[in-house]
């Protein structure tokens, strides 16, 4: 690891080992991290004293990307290299969702994207940073590749798509699925990732375009398929070859699952039948992924909200 500091007290690496032992720790803060400097285990593990925060936080902002980068290669190669990642449902698939850091009204830098929110007080302009983080998901283990930073006058749309630019370069065969919510449910991402020989799974929610109209009036003339995933018992259906949308090059399929389970109140104890209805819009063939893989693929993308961001 390397930045642009020149004859600097504290070396690039043992910045980074701080950086690792606040989120390994699971310190809220750079200044947390500080608070515990005085703990001898930091001078054994560290080789030196710990950095006060404000070093942490203004080296990690000059830390060179690249490295960073060819640092998670690195760990990909080796996982791979030992067979450390399985295949989930029989496919290499990735999960694609973008993800706020941060907000203030005060702070801001050039890169800041800005909002109008409107209160009683009066409207106020809001700063934040949005970035868009790929994951590899692979059984239980799952490995943040990369993350592209939303740029001002661009949707999220448009930073996945740079993003996966990217990736796809460095990590041509690493996966053959992409999964994402409802956001990335445009022609220019599908059309993207089919000319990338990559399928696509998507969320599909806006009931006033074509082909969700037309796969639910498909969906009455048929019968439905029951299943299970966990513990809920579903009525499946599913559909293919849908050419409702004339700006995606390829036929489309579109799957629903319905979904019934149990659920205990926790403030009444009241144990109560719950429903929950999905649907997903995919391009992988009924030949490569049944109706139950996409099922279960479809519900694995909370995998990046509760693996990536949240732990």
């Amino acid at each position: 690891m390397s930045d642009t500091r020149v004859g600097a007290h504290f070396g690039t690496p043992v910045i980074v080992k701080a950086g690792l032992g606040m989120f390994w720790a699971r310190l809220g803060s750079l200044h947390a991290l500080e608070s515990v400097s005085s703990c001898r285990l930091w001078r054994g593990w560290l080789g030196s004293g710990m950095p006060s925060a404000d070093t942490v936080g203004r080296v990690f902002a000059a830390i060179c990307t690249t490295d960073l980068r060819e640092a998670l290669h690195h760990v990909y190669t080796r996982l791979k290299r030992n067979k450390a990642l399985p295949h989930l449902e029989g496919l290499t698939v990735a999960v694609l969702d973008g993800h706020e850091t941060h907000a203030s009204y005060r702070r801001h830098c050039r890169a800041c994207l800005q909002r109008t929110i409107h209160a009683q007080e009066g409207d106020r302009i809001q700063y934040y940073h949005r970035n868009v983080t790929l994951m590899l998901v692979s059984g239980k283990l799952r490995l943040l590749l990369d993350v592209e930073s939303q740029r001002r006058g661009e949707d999220e749309v448009g930073a996945s798509l740079r993003l996966l630019d990217r990736v796809l370069r460095t990590y041509p065969r690493a996966f053959q699925v992409v999964l994402a919510d409802a956001f990335y449910a445009e022609a220019p991402f599908i059309n993207f990732l089919w000319s990338h020989h990559k399928y696509c799974l998507l969320v599909l929610k806006n009931e006033r375009r074509d082909i969700y109209q037309d796969a639910l009036a498909l969906f009455a003339l048929q019968p439905g398929q029951t299943g299970k995933y966990r513990h809920r018992r579903c009525v499946w259906h599913d559909v293919s070859d849908l050419t409702s949308w004339p700006q995606v090059v390829i036929p489309l399929r579109v799957v629903r699952s319905q979904e019934s389970y149990s659920l205990r109140r926790q403030a009444t104890q009241e144990l109560v039948r719950e429903t929950t209805e999905w649907l997903w819009l995919t391009d992988l063939p009924a030949a490569l992924a049944s109706t139950e893989r996409v099922v279960h693929l479809g519900h694995s993308r909370w995998g990046i909200e509760n693996y990536g961001f949240n732990e």
